[in-house]
């Protein structure tokens, strides 16, 4: 096998995406186009001839490297003995199904809008480096989520695309007459077809769902066509393919699940399509066999916000889900009571949550404090005593921590906590070696990642404005934009209200005041996007670009356009502090900060999500006290408060005390307590373990082990 055939081998699993080096290996061969096609090596390398790709190779002395990766590789999917072989064997013979509507493994792929997408990335991922056999299921969304364009004043608008799957890492499923391998889907008004396409992330494969099947309707051929699209007769039958194509996909290609894992409720109607199987295989009544079908069923909630569980009016239930309903021999009335929290409620819609937490043994949420919002909001659906409350579990979500290391600071971990410290993340002791580490030496392995997300604004702007004003910018934005010795809070969320992005904006003197000192000043990042439906969500964005653009604040509270896992990477490697405000208790989890901890930078949250298990006084910063004020608009104030007092008494203050050497030393005693007492928990290698022990081998019948 000649260099460009490996190349090409390297190109087709997605292994890359965390693999610093083979992404080295295509950036050298060409940096410009490597940023041009959005770092897409098989896009890229179809872009290069073979010869230029010769003469690069010839003149670079890529050959070594090409061939160290290409059996890096290799040795990588023939392990035999890993974690997974050794704790979950049972799986090895029936993987695990997982669902989910949105997978973010990396910006080449626009399969994701924002957290979910990208928590079923690294579950993927971090599944695939531990050996615990999974199966990623998803729909194929030839035009993504949505390339975000803001308007002179600010207001959000939706560019839509349509990717070239000649160019993304993926093949169609093929029968052994060269035709596609197709699946079926009835509904009460149509025959739903799809194609299968499969990527390969690792060890594991990624199955997508493409209904732009001729034989659709043109109606039925755009199901897949953008994530989150459509209205509610377009999201129920997208969910239909979704959970029933889906499992029918993985029985098409002979893969036999032992264990579906459905990621939040889109996916639920896998549940009815598995009990279906089973009723047929065992000529039994639904409800003989619904028992049965719940043992295998992990289903993972996560949103608190009421508008996230998806509703459908009984009739379009009907339409939809009529033939499955038949299959499954159920009056109307008793298939909707499996998604009404008052099954006899004729007026109540059918809620995919409520039928993920009834057709399934294993129930959990994704932080401590998340479960008891979700006891909470869905406490009709259980007995309300106290041998009950261990119904719901709860696995606090992680990071793949491959996926979103600073290069500088993995050969820093490297050299301090040996060259295996990423097999052993989840041993508080692999975390010892930062002792070790001299404050300069780690202090200054921070300043590169900074340095790259100030000219990856750099060229965001001007790419914006367009290359023809490129030198006149690059020199204004020199003397005004961002600057690497200065304290710099990151903000990237999707917008909504209760995310509360206005909150350390709410009151401009008082931020002007912190911004502008001249011994101590501070700039601010943000980045994210709207739902395209959310006009508050695009306001709350609109009101961020309007206080940027304020004369007080230009160059220095800064919004990043259309923001994805590349601008998300930039950021989380870059920022020295990272701001979470949600209201209490909406938030699920947030990964977003766990990524930030590993970067060596520090958090700044209000207790929700995965704070209130993290924070313990020394490794970041809290905001407020954790309590729960019933009037929002209270709330508010007395986190805005907290918010601003601590930035200018504690925060503000430690970064800019410095040693003789230019140090930090108090704020660098934060960070490396903050990666010791944090990196070890809230990883996804240890969220896929919780999982594989708690939820998937009990599903299975297998047992655990005491192997770490």
């Amino acid at each position: 096998m000649n260099f460009q055939q490996k190349l090409k081998e390297l190109s087709r699993n997605l292994y890359w995406t965390w693999q610093p080096e083979m992404i080295d290996l295509f950036r050298d061969i060409d940096p410009v186009l490597w940023r041009e096609v959005n770092h897409n090596p098989v896009e890229f390398l179809s872009r290069i001839s073979s010869e230029e790709l010769e003469r690069k190779a010839d003149d670079l002395a890529l050959n070594a490297r090409i061939n160290h990766a290409f059996h890096h590789l290799k040795n990588y999917l023939q392990e035999d003995i890993n974690w997974g072989r050794l704790n979950a064997a049972p799986l090895h013979a029936h993987p695990v199904a997982y669902f989910s509507a949105e997978f973010g493994i990396h910006e080449s792929l626009p399969l994701y809008s924002g957290g979910l997408g990208v928590l079923a990335g690294d579950h993927l991922k971090s599944a695939s480096d531990l050996g615990v056999p999974i199966v990623g299921v998803g729909l194929f969304y030839a035009q993504g989520y949505f390339n975000q364009k803001l308007t002179e004043n600010g207001w959000q608008e939706e560019n839509y695309f349509a990717a070239d799957v000649n160019k993304l890492p993926m093949e169609k499923a093929g029968q052994d007459d060269g035709n596609p391998l197709e699946i079926r889907v009835d509904t009460l008004s149509s025959k739903i077809t799809a194609h299968i396409w499969s990527a390969n992330v690792g060890r594991n494969k990624l199955l997508l769902l493409d209904s732009d099947v001729a034989s659709n309707s043109e109606q039925d051929r755009s199901l897949t066509s953008t994530l989150y699209g459509g209205d509610a007769r377009t999201r129920i039958r997208q969910e239909l393919l979704l959970g029933v194509g889906g499992l029918r996909a993985l029985w098409k290609l002979g893969i036999e699940p032992g264990v579906l894992h459905l990621n939040e409720g889109h996916s639920a109607f896998a549940i009815l399509e598995y009990a279906r199987n089973l009723m047929e295989k065992e000529a039994r009544s639904f409800d003989e066999i619904r028992e049965k079908t719940a043992q295998k069923i992990v289903f993972t909630p996560h949103t608190p916000v009421e508008s996230g569980h998806d509703r459908f009016e009984p009739q379009l239930i009907e339409e939809t889900l009529e033939p499955m309903r038949h299959s499954l021999g159920l009056h109307p009335s008793k298939f909707l009571a499996l998604g009404r929290l008052e099954p006899e409620n004729n007026q109540e819609h059918f809620c995919m949550t409520v039928l993920g937490i009834k057709l399934s043994h294993y129930t959990n949420a994704v932080s401590s404090l998340h479960a008891r919002t979700t006891q909470k909001m869905w406490e009709k659906l259980w007995p309300q005593t106290p041998q009950h409350q261990g119904f719901l579990n709860h696995i606090t979500n992680g990071i793949h921590i491959a996926s979103w290391l600073a290069v500088p600071l993995d050969s820093l971990y490297t050299r301090y906590l040996g060259q295996d410290w990423e097999k052993k993340l989840c041993v508080p002791d692999t975390w010892k070696g930062l002792e070790k580490m001299e404050n300069d030496e780690f202090w200054e392995h921070l300043q590169a990642p900074k340095t790259q997300l100030i000219k990856f604004i750099h060229r965001r702007v001007c790419r914006k404005c367009g290359t023809a004003r490129r030198g006149n910018l690059l020199m204004e934005h020199e003397k005004i934009l961002l600057n690497p010795h200065t304290l710099t809070i990151g903000f990237s969320r999707r917008f909504s209200e209760y995310k509360r992005a206005f909150l350390i904006l709410s009151d401009l003197e008082r931020l002007d005041k912190i911004i502008n000192n001249k011994e101590k000043p501070v700039q601010i990042i943000f980045s994210g996007k709207a739902h395209p439906a959310n006009k508050q969500g695009k306001e709350l964005l609109q009101q961020v670009i309007k206080v940027s653009k304020d004369p007080r604040f230009i160059g220095k509270i800064v919004f990043i356009e259309d923001y994805d896992i590349n601008v998300a990477r930039h950021l989380v490697q870059g920022v020295d502090l990272w701001l979470n405000t949600p209201r209490r208790p909406m938030e699920a989890c947030g990964t977003s900060g766990q990524k930030i901890v590993l970067n060596g930078g520090l958090n700044l949250s209000t207790f929700d999500g995965w704070w209130p298990e993290a924070y313990d006084g020394r490794n970041g910063f809290g905001i407020g006290n954790g309590y729960e004020n019933a009037d929002p608009n209270k709330q508010d104030e007395t986190d805005r408060k907290s918010l601003y007092e601590t930035l200018e008494n504690t925060v503000i203050p430690m970064f800019y005390d410095r040693n003789g050497e230019g140090t930090p030393d108090e704020w660098i005693t934060y960070q490396k307590h903050a990666i010791r007492t944090l990196a070890w928990r809230f990883n996804a290698s240890r969220m896929v373990k919780d999982y594989t022990r708690n939820a998937y081998l009990p599903a299975i019948g297998g047992k655990t082990s005491s192997y770490q």
